[in-house]
């Protein structure tokens, strides 16, 4: 069953607020996040120059945003973990490291994607 709430507008409105709540949150408490979105803005014009086509523009822009999109996904999993309790506990350890790990995916396969072009578009390696 359906939880009560606002519709339609209301709710996108609502909905809207809380997502600027969370952004604001991530940019007050997580260092991370300010150096992970600092480092997307600048490499968009840096994407815009690189990239050969729309497509390959486009990949750079996504893959970079996906690392801020993981770190939000991996304070939220902190958040909640810190939430319950700081004793220690082998799940709250695991939830956290897979966050983590999350986030290092998402950084490798941003530095796969990027240095790729950049071998590619500036280096001519193939």
């Amino acid at each position: 069953m359906a939880k009560p709430g606002a519709t339609g507008v209301t709710r996108i409105i609502n909905a809207t607020g809380y997502s600027m709540k969370g952004l604001k949150s991530a940019w007050i408490n997580e260092a991370a996040f300010r150096q992970e979105l600092v480092l997307v803005l600048l490499l968009m014009p840096l994407a815009c120059w690189l990239g050969d086509s729309l497509n390959e523009i486009l990949l750079l822009i996504v893959i970079s945003w996906l690392v801020v999109i993981v770190e939000v996904l991996n304070s939220a999993v902190e958040a909640v973990v810190d939430r319950i309790g700081s004793e220690h506990h082998e799940l709250s350890g695991r939830a956290k490291d897979l966050g983590s790990a999350a986030v290092f995916i998402a950084l490798a396969l941003n530095g796969l994607v990027w240095g790729a072009l950049i071998g590619r578009n500036l280096l001519g390696w193939w």
